[in-house]
C-alpha cells in the first residue's frame, strides 16, 4: 500500500545499528536514572490513572493485571473502535474491581480517532492493546501526550512500522518516559533466573536454538451481514497479515523474543523459511498462513530453528531449547543439563502482573525502565521470518529492516478494504 509510516526507508537502521545501540542501552538507562522524573502522581494523590486503548480480552486482562500489581491505580478512560468491546471490558472489570473503575460517557470514546481523546484526558497511563497494525501510530501519539505505556506485543507488523517505534523509543527516553513491553516472558522469575545463567556461561557458546509454538486454532467471530468489511476484518484480525503481521508474528513472537534474548538480542545475519496455508483455506480465515518453519542464521554461526502451527487436532508443543558447548538449556521448564546443573526452585507469580508491577515501581521511583529496542528487534525478527516464508527468499537482516512494504489500507472507513492475496512462495516478491 501507498500510506506511509513516519519513518522512510532510507533513514532506517542496519543490523550494525541495532548491535551498536544495544551496547549503548545499558549505559544510556543508567544515565536516565540520572534525569528528573517527569511526576507519575495525580494532583498530589498517590493514584496512577489509566487509559486503556483496545478493550478486547488481552486490554481488559492488561488492567485486571495493573490492579492487581497496584493497589493504587485506577481505570479512568477507554477507548475502541467498537461500543460494544468497550462498554463489555467495563463491565467485566467491575465485577472484580468496582471501586477502581471510574469511567464516566465523557472518557468513553469509539471509533478510529478515539486514542486521540483518551490521550487528552488527564491519565497517567495507556494500556495499548489494540490490533498490532495501529500500535507505531498510537504508541507514537501516547509518548508525544507525555504518557507512560504499555506496549502489548507486537509492536508492529511491517518494518516501516519497526522504525517507527524506534523513533519512539528514542523520544520516550529523551522524556524520561516508562515504556514496558508485553513480552511477558522477560518478566517471568524462571526465565530471567534462567537466562541470567546462560549469559554467564553455564551452557558454553550457544551453538543452536530450537524454539516451537505448535497449538491448535483460536477464536473467530463469524460475519454478520450487518457489518462491512472493515468491521469484519477489525473483529477478526487475527486472520489478516495487515492487522496481525500473522500469527507467526502475533503469537509465535514470545518464542522468538526468547531465542533473541539468549542471543543478547543481536540480530541474525539472515533467515530461510517455509510456510503454508493447508488447513484454514477458507476465505474466513484472511490471508495468513497456518504454519511456518524458519532457519536464522547468526554472525557467530550460531542457528535458530523456529516452528511454529496453529491447527486443530495435532499435537501441542510450546518449548524453547538452546544447546551450548557445556550443556543445554529448557527455558519453558527452567532447567539447565551438563556440566553446571540448575533448576528453579523459587516463587512463581504470575508474569502477567510482574510486568505491570515493574512497571508502576519505575514510574513511583522515578527511574524509568524502557524496553522499545528489544520489542522492536523482536518484532522485527517476527516479520523477517514472515517475509522470508512468504517469498521463499533467503533474506538479510538489513533487507528486511529497510523494507518498504507498507502494509496499510488506503484509509480507515467503515466500508470495503481490500487485502492482499495469500503468499505464494516463489511468485511473492519481496519489497
Amino acid at each position: 500500500m501507498s500510506h506511509e509510516h513516519s519513518s522512510a526507508a532510507s533513514s532506517a537502521p542496519s543490523r550494525r545499528d541495532f548491535l551498536k545501540t544495544s551496547s549503548a542501552a545499558v549505559a544510556g538507562a543508567a544515565a536516565a536514572n540520572l534525569l528528573v522524573a517527569r511526576s507519575a502522581h495525580a494532583a498530589g494523590s498517590d493514584i496512577l490513572k489509566i487509559g486503556l486503548i483496545g478493550c478486547g480480552g488481552r486490554g481488559t486482562g492488561a488492567v485486571g493485571n495493573a490492579f492487581a500489581a497496584d493497589k493504587q491505580t485506577q481505570l479512568v478512560a477507554v477507548a475502541d473502535a467498537f461500543e460494544d468491546r468497550a462498554q463489555n471490558s467495563i463491565v467485566q472489570l467491575q465485577k472484580s474491581f468496582a471501586s477502581r473503575v471510574d469511567v464516566p460517557p465523557e472518557r468513553f470514546f469509539v471509533g478510529f480517532d478515539a486514542y486521540e481523546k483518551l490521550l487528552a484526558t488527564d491519565c497517567d497511563v495507556v494500556i495499548l492493546a489494540t490490533p498490532p497494525h495501529f500500535r507505531p501510530a498510537h504508541l507514537k501519539a501516547a509518548i508525544n501526550s507525555g504518557k507512560h505505556v504499555f506496549c502489548e506485543k507486537p509492536v508492529a507488523v511491517d518494518a516501516p512500522g519497526v522504525r517507527s517505534v524506534l523513533e519512539t523509543t528514542e523520544q520516550a527516553k529523551a522524556k524520561n518516559l516508562t515504556l514496558v513491553s508485553g513480552l511477558c516472558y522477560r518478566y517471568d522469575p524462571p526465565k530471567v533466573e534462567l537466562m541470567k545463567r546462560v549469559h554467564d556461561g553455564a551452557i558454553g557458546d550457544i551453538q543452536a536454538m530450537h524454539v516451537s509454538y505448535n497449538t491448535g486454532t483460536l477464536w473467530h467471530h463469524g460475519r454478520d451481514p450487518n457489518w462491512s468489511e472493515m468491521e469484519f476484518q477489525l473483529r477478526n484480525w487475527l486472520y489478516f497479515t495487515w492487522l496481525s503481521g500473522d500469527f507467526n508474528v502475533e503469537q509465535h513472537i514470545h518464542s522468538l523474543d526468547k531465542a533473541s534474548w539468549a542471543m543478547n538480542d543481536q540480530p541474525p545475519v539472515k533467515a530461510t523459511g517455509l510456510g503454508g496455508r493447508q488447513v484454514r483455506t477458507d476465505d474466513k480465515w484472511g490471508n495468513i498462513y497456518d504454519h511456518f518453519s524458519v532457519i536464522y542464521e547468526y554472525e557467530n554461526g550460531t542457528r535458530l530453528f523456529a516452528n511454529c502451527r496453529q491447527m486443530a487436532g495435532c499435537s501441542v508443543d510450546v518449548s524453547d531449547h538452546l544447546f551450548g558447548t557445556k550443556g543445554t538449556a529448557e527455558m519453558m521448564r527452567a532447567k539447565i543439563e551438563g556440566e553446571n546443573p540448575w533448576r528453579y526452585r523459587g516463587d512463581k507469580p504470575s508474569m502477567y502482573e510482574e510486568e505491570h508491577r515493574a512497571m508502576f515501581g519505575a514510574i513511583r521511583s522515578g527511574n524509568p525502565i524502557n524496553n522499545g529496542l528489544y520489542m522492536a528487534n523482536s518484532t522485527m525478527l517476527a516479520i523477517m521470518g514472515r517475509m522470508a516464508a512468504y517469498t521463499g527468499q533467503t533474506l538479510t537482516w538489513d533487507q528486511c529492516i529497510n523494507s518498504s512494504e507498507d502494509l496499510s489500507p488506503e484509509s480507515y472507513e467503515w466500508g470495503e478494504v481490500s487485502i492482499n492475496p495469500v503468499a505464494m512462495p516463489g511468485l511473492t516478491r519481496f519489497a
